[in-house]
């Protein structure tokens, strides 16, 4: 798990790197919960994220946005941190020029930012948001979403109301062809406490095998659950 500094557009920005063993390989790109409420690249969330893609030879990168830990600069309101994403992208994609496509994850603030960003770039193929903030964020833009993906959220979440996230995926539309299927994960919080972060990867790995092209990505090692 390199740790890597790379170009921004305020300035260097602090990642942590897998490059793939295979050249050919997609590439997989994770945001972070919101930077002014203590979210980072080594949040539990992203991580397990991370995680999952590097267990099926994916090259991943997750960050920390501008002003978190050693990036440089200050909160861009959601618009500057949506540059960070895209220049992270650019720069996971210059070390992995033959990827065939990307995928965005992202968790909370950043699920908004991966949603915007993959209306950005024709590259990227698929998504995973994890507690969508459908109630905070306005989702007007995704008209239509250009891309299928996985929308996990807590049936119990107190700060995003599962109705809400229900309502709002209901009403985005979607090219031909794309679907945003939705799970809540039942009795899950926003933060996926306990247990419940175990079940929502395991549901992330179902989608994951049932819609990566077995082409590309070969299949997965076995991920190690928790006991005790």
């Amino acid at each position: 798990m390199p740790e890597v500094i790379f170009a921004g557009p305020e300035g260097r920005l602090e990642g942590r790197y897998h490059p793939p063993d295979d050249p050919a390989a997609p590439c997989a790109l994770i945001l972070s919960p919101h930077p002014k409420a203590g979210g980072h690249m080594d949040h539990r969330i992203p991580v397990a994220m991370y995680e999952q893609y590097k267990a099926r030879g994916f090259a991943v990168l997750r960050f920390n946005f501008r002003g978190i830990g050693r990036s440089v600069g200050t909160y861009g309101n959601g618009q500057g941190e949506l540059q960070d994403a895209a220049y992270a992208l650019d720069w996971m994609q210059s070390f992995n020029q033959s990827a065939p496509f990307a995928w965005v994850s992202g968790y909370s603030f950043g699920a908004w930012i991966s949603m915007q960003l993959l209306m950005r770039r024709p590259e990227v193929a698929g998504f995973i948001s994890m507690s969508l903030p459908t109630n905070i964020y306005d989702f007007a833009f995704l008209a239509p979403c250009p891309a299928s993906g996985l929308v996990t959220y807590g049936t119990e979440d107190a700060i995003v109301p599962a109705n809400d996230v229900d309502c709002v995926v209901d009403k985005i539309r979607v090219q031909k062809g794309k679907n945003i299927t939705t799970c809540p994960i039942k009795g899950a919080d926003h933060f996926y406490k306990d247990q419940y972060l175990e079940v929502a990867m395991d549901v992330i790995d179902k989608y994951l095998d049932e819609h990566l092209d077995p082409r590309y990505c070969p299949p997965r090692e076995p991920r190690l659950l928790k006991t005790g």
